[in-house]
C-alpha cells in the first residue's frame, strides 16, 4: 500500500483538490433522492457501456445486485466496491468497524466469505496521524477476525475532502459458483426472514449525533443509541448462508426495508423473464405480515419524533433472507445462536395464480386478487420509496 505525505502527489507536487462531499446534483442528472442513480439512468447509460466484453464475467453490473462475479479457472471470485464513510462523532473505532462492515457486507450477502480487500483513503487534512492509526488498526483487527487480507490500496491526505466520505474499498471473496446466493433468487414457496429490523442504522446514528435536539426521554434515547450495536451484518449473512438453503439475500440500505423487498422481488421477476429454466418461469410476489416485523427499542420513538417512516430509511445491519421452507428452522436457530434478532415476516407466492405450493406440491388457498404489484403488506401494495427520509432528517438536524 502506497502512503504519501500530506498534500503531496507521487511526483512531490501538491495534489489537486478532489472533493468527496455530497453536493446537490444538477437537475439534469438522474440521481434519485435515495442517493444513487436511478434504474432508468443505469439501464440507459451504464448497463450498455461496461467496457470490453469478457467471457470470464459471470455476473456483471445489474440494478439492485450489489456484487459482481468473475470465473477464474472454474472458481467464483465475488467482488464489490463501496465508499468509505468515517464519522468521528460516533468514536473512531466504532466508525471504522461500521465502515468496514458496509464494504464487506456486499460480498458476504452472496454467501461467499470475503477474503481480500483493496482500500483507498482520501483523508481530510483535519485527520491526524494518531486518529488515522486508530482507524487503520481497528480495520486490521476486524479483518484478522474475519479472515480478510488487505492486498493493495492507496492512502493520502488532500486539501478538500471532508468527513464522512474518505475513500472507497473493494472487497473480494473466492468460492464455488453454485454457492453464490443472489438477491434476485427468490422463488415461489420461499419463506422470508428479516434480521434485526427496520430503521436501526438511521435511528442509531441520528440519536447519537443529534439526540440533544430530540424531545424524548433519556431511556428512549439510550435505547436508540444502542442501535449502533446492531449495524453489522457480515457474520449474520455468512451464518445464514451456511445454515441454508438460502435462495436470496439482500441488505437493507437506501430506501430501507420497503426498498430491499421491492428490489428483491423486482430482481427475481426480471431474472425470471430472462431465464428459460422451469424453476424461474413465473412472476412472484412477496406477502408480508406487518405485525411480524421486529422493531428494536428506540426505533419507533425516534422515527416518530423525526417524522421518518422506519420502513423507508436505511438500516444497514438488517438482512432480508429468502429461505427454502426446509431450511427455515436451521437458519433461524443459527442466527439466534449469535443473539441476532430474526423473524419470519412473510413468504413468496406465485403472482400468476396467487397461490403457494406446499411441500407436497399441493396448492394452497388463493391469496391475491389485486392485479400487478410485487410486494404486499397485509394485502396492500408496498411501493419502492422515492426518498430515504434520513437524508432530510440529517440535513435539518445538522442545520444544513
Amino acid at each position: 500500500m502506497t502512503v504519501t505525505e500530506p498534500l503531496l502527489s507521487r511526483d512531490g507536487r501538491s495534489c489537486s483538490a478532489i472533493s468527496t462531499d455530497k453536493r446537490p446534483a444538477p437537475k439534469a442528472t438522474r440521481v434519485s433522492d435515495l442517493g444513487k442513480i436511478d434504474r432508468t439512468f443505469f439501464e440507459r447509460h451504464v448497463a450498455p457501456n461496461l467496457g470490453a466484453r469478457r467471457d470470464d464475467v459471470a455476473i456483471g453490473p445489474r440494478h439492485g445486485v450489489d456484487f459482481g462475479v468473475l470465473d477464474i479457472d472454474g472458481k467464483a471470485l465475488v467482488t464489490a466496491t463501496d465508499p468509505l464513510s468515517i464519522l468521528p462523532q460516533i468514536g473512531l473505532e466504532r466508525a471504522a468497524r461500521f465502515a468496514l462492515d458496509l464494504v464487506l457486507a456486499d460480498v458476504a450477502v452472496s454467501g461467499v466469505s470475503p477474503s481480500h480487500l483493496s482500500i483507498c483513503f482520501t483523508l481530510p487534512e483535519s485527520m491526524s496521524d494518531e486518529e488515522f492509526a486508530t482507524v487503520w488498526e481497528t480495520i486490521h483487527a476486524e479483518c484478522v477476525d474475519l479472515g480478510v487480507s488487505v492486498v493493495t490500496g492507496h492512502t493520502a491526505r488532500y486539501s478538500d475532502p471532508s468527513h464522512p466520505w474518505v475513500g472507497a474499498a473493494t472487497a473480494m471473496g473466492v468460492g464455488d459458483h453454485d454457492e453464490i446466493v443472489r438477491p434476485d433468487g427468490a422463488r415461489a414457496g420461499d419463506e422470508l426472514l428479516l434480521t434485526t429490523g427496520p430503521g436501526v442504522e438511521s435511528v442509531g446514528l441520528l440519536s447519537t449525533l443529534f439526540g440533544d435536539q430530540m424531545e424524548l426521554p433519556d431511556d428512549v434515547l439510550e435505547d436508540a443509541r444502542e442501535r449502533l450495536q446492531d449495524v453489522h451484518c457480515v457474520r449474520d449473512a455468512l451464518t445464514a448462508a451456511a445454515a441454508g438453503p438460502v435462495t436470496a439475500m439482500h441488505d437493507v440500505t437506501e430506501g430501507g426495508l420497503a426498498g430491499a423487498l421491492n428490489e428483491m422481488g423486482n430482481g427475481a421477476n426480471r431474472r425470471a423473464s430472462e431465464s428459460t429454466s422451469e424453476v424461474a418461469d413465473a412472476d412472484i410476489r412477496f406477502e408480508i405480515d406487518r405485525a411480524a416485523v421486529p422493531i428494536r427499542p428506540g426505533v419507533a420513538e425516534v422515527c416518530a419524533e423525526l417524522e421518518i417512516d422506519p420502513w423507508h430509511t436505511t438500516s444497514c445491519g438488517s438482512l432480508v433472507i429468502a429461505v427454502d421452507p426446509a431450511g427455515v428452522d436451521a437458519v433461524r436457530s443459527a442466527l439466534e445462536d449469535r443473539d441476532t434478532v430474526v423473524a419470519e415476516i412473510g413468504r413468496v407466492v406465485d403472482a400468476d395464480t396467487g397461490q403457494v405450493a406446499d411441500e407436497s406440491n399441493e396448492v394452497e388457498i388463493d391469496r391475491w386478487e389485486a392485479p400487478g404489484g410485487n410486494v404486499f403488506v397485509d394485502g396492500e401494495r408496498l411501493e419502492h420509496p422515492d426518498v430515504d427520509p434520513s437524508w432530510r432528517a440529517y440535513a435539518e438536524l445538522a442545520g444544513q
